[in-house]
């Protein structure tokens, strides 16, 4: 058994595996109604469960990881999540690390730049990558989370934590990365939170409408660790990037699992739903492989 992780690179689709159809068909029971979709204000950080940080080092890049208590925010002990009520977004998946990695790999060999563009963050729970998003020069960072004590007792305190220490441009020394960011967060469902979010593409929104948000053309960047775990989620969160991703240039990073064993979910599965739909591009970025758990992989997406 290896020891040491592996963390493989691949420059472009034509290097990707053929994805396997080796999964079954969900039995998940139904889940209760989503709460409502809402924006939460940085002033609504909770001040009554106890906040720690601990550094955590991804290849020379130090970044902060925030720690709360699973039990003093919901009343959930031992509890990674209970579906429909309690998404995860308290726990660091290590899909967060393998996509911080891999971004900052697109951004060293020129594949990727934030600078001045607007990213999103679907399923955000720590924030990791959102918040190198914001090291890296991104002019917007909207970070999404499915409940809102995640935002308010996690999500919240990291990003300022990791942006009010001193400013570490790991990759780019553009003067215009010394200008903060535009940070917002928002909880809600994947079926329901493009209503409120601020950007979308133009084809979801009448050209008429008298919303405050008005016509943006979409996120430039999205990114998402460990959300398509579920499968009864997955088509949700797939319509949810089409909504909001740039038809233009607009691109997805997808970090998860090849299987998640016991929920039906995976990258072989979600990826055979966007393949069968025929309107975005995949390419694989990045495959880890530690010998001790199951593989991982970074994919990315795109309008074709």
């Amino acid at each position: 058994m290896a020891t040491n992780s592996t963390f493989q690179l691949f420059s472009s689709s034509d290097d990707k595996p053929t994805l396997g159809l080796g999964f079954l068909d969900s039995s998940e029971p139904p889940l209760p109604p989503p709460p409502p979709s809402i924006e939460v204000f940085s002033s609504e950080v909770s001040s009554s469960v106890k906040f720690t940080v601990d550094p955590v080092n991804l290849d020379g890049l130090t970044l902060l990881k925030g720690r709360v208590s699973t039990k003093e925010v919901f009343g959930l002990p031992n509890s990674d999540l209970v579906p429909g009520v309690y998404e995860g977004g308290l726990k660091l998946w290590e899909g967060s690390l393998d996509l911080v990695k891999a971004l900052r790999t697109e951004v060293q060999n020129g594949q990727l730049s934030f600078t001045r563009k607007r990213v999103l963050e679907l399923g955000c729970g720590h924030g990791l990558p959102g918040i190198f998003a914001c090291l890296e020069g991104a002019a917007i960072m909207h970070f999404q989370d499915f409940n809102a004590e995640v935002l308010k007792c996690l999500t919240i305190p990291n990003v300022n934590v990791n942006l009010l220490k001193k400013p570490q441009h790991s990759e780019t020394d553009d003067a215009n990365c010394d200008t903060r960011p535009e940070v917002r967060f928002f909880a809600g469902d994947w079926s329901q939170i493009h209503q409120i979010l601020p950007h979308v593409n133009d084809s979801e929104k009448d050209l008429n409408s008298c919303s405050e948000y008005g016509q943006t053309g979409g996120y430039d960047i999205i990114l998402m660790a460990e959300t398509i775990y579920s499968i009864s989620a997955q088509r949700n969160l797939y319509e949810l990037i089409k909504k909001c991703i740039s038809r233009q240039h607009g691109v997805v990073y997808l970090a998860a699992k090849k299987h998640y064993f016991g929920v039906g979910g995976g990258t072989r599965q979600f990826l055979s739903m966007v393949e069968k739909d025929g309107v975005m591009a995949t390419g694989l970025v990045a495959e880890v492989a530690d010998g001790s758990s199951n593989v991982r992989e970074v994919w990315k997406l795109s309008f074709k």
